[in-house]
């Protein structure tokens, strides 16, 4: 029984032995795989690792020349360009010029035959000239008529006694009206005759002696006429009447008698005195007016301009207002005549033709000889000329980028004729006159070249970049190292663990940006030079060639190598 239970206890310790070995092999199976698993994830992590370091691209903070720049392309044109037209019609009788020739502003490129405008201008100045004369003759009036009218007063024409008055107040007066007779015999004169032998020998201004037939006194007097009809007096005596005036003392009247002595001659009768005015002043007026009231009474002596009389209002204005009538008038008849003859002498003028701008004639269609019809006067282009002082040409420019776009701006020009060359411009005009195509607004900016004038022709294809902004020896880091919210990822070895977007080996740094352009962006505050930071994806594989170990490396500023605008809109760089 003792050998049967040592016997099962020996199998049952065998069985247990073999058990736990198995057992043994497992654990040790599973350690080895486990084991294993730790060390492929170990792998793979590092291997993980390894490609995200070699991934990371740097560059280092540089300081260069860096622009901002928009490029567009167009064409030459001269400075300005004139098509030579004719606006009136006839032979062309001279056209001293050929294709080529240089030719000045205001030079005279063709005459056309004028014969069927001269006697019309001759016309026109005539009426011009007599427009002018009556003008002048009413303007005359109207002033005389302010003057002798005002007060509303009508005034005297002659001077002397008023010997009886014609007209009382309330009377209406109108040009020709007897107002008034005068006389006045402060001067006085005496006709006398003398033999037409003595007579000839006389002359106005001759001094002469008067003899008072009743007292004998003698006074000074002056001839003033010598009259050239004879007369026959009794006797048969044949006379002159010579006329004396006579400066009256104070007693000469027309009863009074004398005779005379002129020179050495004496008078053939005597003869009675007369004062030297005596007339009827009439109203010379160009409308009726109404007396008012009266200024002056008989016997009073007036002379010229002095108030006989004046006029009631409404008459007054209305007579006043006839005269300007007629002045305005003649206004208006010469301004007419001006105006007819602006228009003939410009159109007489029209027949010559000279050159609007100086330039080079680049085309010549019509000669002397030639005729211009109605048909073809203003639409057929008789020659062409360039102004080829200077050169522009337009760029089209996106309505984005257009606000940044100043006159005086540089621009670099280069032009597919003239290779491995640049010449200078200007921004010279930034038009607001838009067009539209395809959604896109564009604005045409005008361009001078400053230099080139002899290697380029109008018509020639040219690129222009526009120099918008520079910066001077300016920090930069590539265009796609500033990340939203203007952060920039620097370098450094304390940071061991990835944090975000941000890689580990970095950390996040706040700058102010300035100038920017497709491949650099000035940096003003914020980093320092020679500092190394984190450059994304796209700016590794656009910036490839220039790339060094451990960062983008690089010399000078300025833009990558970004496609240049067409002549479809422009390209900011």
């Amino acid at each position: 029984m003792k050998k049967i239970i040592q016997k099962i206890f020996k199998k049952k310790k065998k069985t247990n032995r073999k058990k736990g070995k198995k057992v043994l092999i497992i654990l040790i199976i599973i350690l080895v795989a486990l084991a294993g698993i730790f060390a492929a994830f170990n792998f793979e992590k590092s291997k993980k690792a390894s490609s995200e370091s070699k991934s990371v691209r740097t560059a280092t903070v540089t300081k260069r020349d860096i622009t901002s720049e928009l490029s567009s392309s167009g064409t030459i044109s001269p400075k300005d360009t004139y098509d030579i037209t004719s606006l009136v019609e006839g032979e062309v009788v001279t056209a001293d010029f050929e294709e080529g020739d240089e030719v000045t502003k205001g030079q005279v490129l063709y005459q056309i035959d004028t014969s069927s405008k001269e006697s019309e201008l001759t016309s026109v100045k005539n009426t011009l000239d007599r427009a002018q004369e009556t003008y002048e003759i009413d303007l005359g009036d109207y002033n005389t008529a302010l003057s002798d009218y005002s007060g509303n007063t009508y005034k005297s024409t002659e001077s002397g006694y008023i010997k009886s008055l014609s007209i009382k107040e309330g009377d209406k007066v109108s040009n020709g009206t007897s107002i008034a007779d005068v006389y006045d015999d402060k001067t006085m004169k005496i006709k006398v005759p003398f033999l037409t032998g003595d007579a000839v020998q006389m002359a106005a201004g001759n001094p002469a002696t008067l003899t008072m037939t009743d007292t004998g006194e003698q006074i000074n007097a002056v001839v003033t006429s010598v009259s050239s009809m004879e007369v026959t007096l009794t006797g048969g005596r044949i006379v002159r009447y010579v006329t004396i005036d006579v400066t009256n003392p104070g007693g000469l009247t027309t009863e009074s008698a004398a005779t005379a002595i002129v020179g050495d001659f004496v008078c053939s009768m005597e003869a009675t005195f007369e004062p030297k005015l005596e007339t009827t002043m009439v109203a010379d007026l160009s409308a009726s007016v109404e007396v008012g009231s009266l200024l002056v009474h008989e016997g009073d002596y007036v002379s010229k301009g002095t108030p006989i009389f004046k006029m009631e209002s409404k008459s007054a204005e209305k007579l006043l207002r006839t005269y300007k009538d007629t002045l305005e008038k003649a206004q208006s008849t010469l301004e007419s005549a001006k105006s007819s003859l602006e228009s003939t002498q410009d159109t007489y003028d029209n027949y010559t033709i000279t050159a609007p701008i100086s330039g080079r004639v680049i085309a010549k269609s019509v000669k002397a000889g030639d005729k211009i019809t109605k048909s073809s006067s203003g639409s057929t282009t008789l020659s062409v000329i360039y102004d080829m002082s200077n050169y522009t040409f337009e760029m089209s420019v996106d309505e984005l980028d257009v606000k940044s776009v100043k006159v005086g701006q540089d621009v670099v020009v280069t032009a597919d004729a003239v290779s491995d060359k640049s010449f200078s411009g200007t921004v010279t005009n930034v038009s607001l006159e838009s067009s539209a195509s395809n959604g896109v607004t564009n604005y045409p900016v005008t361009v001078t070249l400053n230099d080139g004038l002899d290697e380029l022709l109008p018509g020639m294809n040219v690129d222009g970049v526009i120099i918008l902004a520079e910066a001077k020896d300016a920090l930069t880091v590539p265009a796609d190292s500033v990340k939203r919210g203007n952060e920039v990822y620097v370098k450094d070895e304390t940071v061991k663990e990835a944090q975000g977007d941000i890689p580990a080996g970095f950390r996040a740094v706040e700058v102010t940006t300035g100038l920017i352009n497709d491949d650099y962006v000035e940096i003003t505050s914020g980093l320092e030079e020679n500092e190394e930071v984190y450059v994304a994806e796209s700016t590794v594989r656009t910036t490839q060639d220039t790339m060094m170990p451990g960062g983008i490396g690089g010399v000078g500023g300025g833009m990558g190598g970004g496609p240049r605008g067409g002549g479809g809109g422009s390209q900011r760089k």
